[in-house]
């Protein structure tokens, strides 16, 4: 596989000048670990439904990344071949990345929740050589559904099954001999720091998804930055119950604790008592995840009074979080919770700092890491004064090499900035607030409607569980705002009570969104996410959608 990362080669000279890129892979990390602290535990992963947990020293997670290099190679997966998974967080998904790494080969992560509509065009785009699935999870055959795809996928030569049988059975393959062989492949084959790494598609917020590109330097650099901004470092230990084929699992579940030769402890089916449980039994200083999370574990803990003093920090992300949120949780976890906004295609750009007070974790999504710029434009491109709101620009020592395949989508002009689709402002001190996607806009009568703050005030209504706000089209003001809601279990809500509320809150009247629907659940990514252009479909596909409406003119 050819890979088309070209925002790599222009800004590596100043990169290194700088020192922003570390020069470094995840087995020059994982070749540290194991000659510093070997019986130090690396890994504790809990398998949910079962109740099986599996530890992993560092010596014993090398030798095992090491075996499974073997048997990767033994199937022809070699340098630049593209490797997938559809996995929980389980240690073979770890354990896969390191033998990859090992081998030079380029791992793809796949939500445990996509099927077949979105892997056949994934696995076909990316020219998978080698797809890995677990055998059953959550009561779904993963190893059927792989079956039926594999005729429409000629680059899909083998697919390994965990808890399968015969020679693509995973535990076939990782069981070899580590010995002198395994020290020579990775000799043979280590990849360099700029090498592609990583493939792994955009969420689908605003249609197709997208393969980004990164390499061991766009990723560790991140991640130095990362934890550099939260102090942590080798005696910490990390609950990651995100899923690592996101990101954010991905970067600070899998790679950060190998890079600070720190514990981690992955956790494949969020239940808030077990994470509270894993907490306090393990020692957890640190997780991060997002919102929803965050109002699970606050809530577990105070209704069963289960005190978590290990854990410093929460770090939150992916949707503003609500004030009261920040208040409950302070109060019931003791834990500092840490406001932050990324993409697939850096990383965590900005947080607020743990020495920040509680209202810029509610009122803003942080500052730019080091290593990482921001500026806010108009739609010429010039720079827009604190409070306005524009186009969110990054120029990150984290940014994607590019889009598989897509070099026209990369976004990315000579200087090196990218065009994130974002809206938003930034203020006096530096802290930027996100005001929503550029495509999200809705423009009524001439005037741009405010929807990220009209959605933040009814977040704050204590019906309120879930809201998105989007457009329709309008003969005469060209836009309309419709109010998709989902109820708190046992509430009710309705348009007379979104306007009464609103008002209250001093909400303009033409800012009033002037149809609600309300229904069981809003269409989101694998990474929790709203898909706001699929509800502009249900919209344009019912014409005149089952809700009520607020007549103003």
């Amino acid at each position: 596989m050819e890979f088309d990362a070209v925002l790599l080669p222009p800004r590596r000279a100043a990169s290194i000048a700088q020192g922003l890129w570390p020069e470094r892979t995840i087995n020059d990390a994982l070749d540290d670990c194991v000659a510093r602290c070997p019986d130090k535990i690396a890994l504790t992963a809990v398998q949910v439904e079962s109740g099986a947990i599996t530890r992993l020293t560092y010596r014993e997670l090398a030798t095992r990344a090491e075996r499974i290099a073997l048997g990767l190679a033994r199937l022809g997966v070699g340098r630049d071949d593209v490797v997938s998974c559809q996995l929980p967080n389980w240690w073979e998904f770890t354990a896969l990345y390191l033998a990859c790494s090992r081998l030079g080969a380029v791992l793809n992560p796949l939500m445990p929740i996509l099927r077949e509509r979105e892997l056949s065009f994934m696995l076909r785009h990316a020219c998978s050589k080698v797809a890995v699935v677990p055998k059953r999870f959550r009561g779904f055959d993963y190893e059927a559904m792989f079956d039926g795809l594999r005729e429409a996928l000629p680059d899909l030569r083998h697919v390994v099954v965990i808890g399968g049988s015969g020679p693509n059975a995973f535990e076939t393959l990782s069981s070899g001999p580590a010995g002198d062989d395994a020290g020579e492949l990775p000799a043979r084959y280590r990849p360099g720091p700029d090498d592609v790494t990583q493939l792994i598609y955009t969420s689908g917020t605003t249609g197709e998804p997208k393969g980004v590109l990164h390499s061991a330097n766009t990723l560790m650099s991140n991640i130095v930055a990362y934890a550099g901004r939260l102090r942590l470092g080798a005696d910490d230990v990390i609950l990651m119950a995100s899923p690592m084929a996101h990101q954010t699992g991905f970067m600070y579940g899998l790679m950060m604790p190998v890079m600070l030769g720190a514990s981690v402890v992955l956790q494949d089916i969020w239940e808030p008592r077990k994470a509270l449980d894993l907490i306090r039994q393990e020692g957890v200083s640190f997780t991060m995840a997002s919102t929803p999370f965050l109002t699970d574990l606050a809530r577990t803990v105070t209704e069963t009074g289960d005190a978590v003093p290990t854990l410093r920090a929460f770090l939150c992300a992916g949707a503003p979080i609500p004030g009261a949120l920040v208040e409950h949780a302070r109060a019931a976890l003791g834990a500092k919770v840490v406001s932050a906004w990324g993409m697939t295609e850096m990383g965590a750009v900005t947080t607020t700092r743990l020495e920040d007070d509680d209202e810029r974790a509610i009122h803003t999504d942080g500052c730019p890491l080091p290593g990482v710029e921001v500026r806010v434009a108009d739609a010429a491109g010039a720079a827009l004064p604190p409070g306005a709101t524009g186009r969110l620009l990054v120029r990150s020592c984290s940014n994607f090499g590019g889009y598989l395949r897509r070099p026209h989508l990369n976004d990315t002009d000579a200087e090196g900035w990218f065009d994130t689709g974002d809206l938003a402002r930034i203020d006096t001190r530096g802290y930027i607030r996100i005001d929503g996607r550029s495509k999200d806009v809705i423009i009524r009568g001439g005037e741009n409607i405010p929807v990220v703050e009209i959605e933040t005030l009814l977040y704050r209504h204590p019906a309120v569980a879930q809201v998105a706000i989007v457009s329709y089209p309008d003969e005469r003001l060209g836009e309309r705002a419709c109010a998709f809601v989902v109820t708190r279990p046992g509430q009710t809500f309705g348009m007379a009570a979104m306007v009464d509320f609103l008002k209250a809150q001093k909400m303009a009247a033409q800012y009033i969104p002037e149809r609600l629907v309300v229904q069981p659940a809003l269409p989101a990514t694998p990474a929790g996410k709203i898909q706001k252009f699929r509800l502009r479909e249900q919209l344009r596909q019912a014409g005149n959608p089952e809700g009520e409406s607020y007549a103003r003119g």
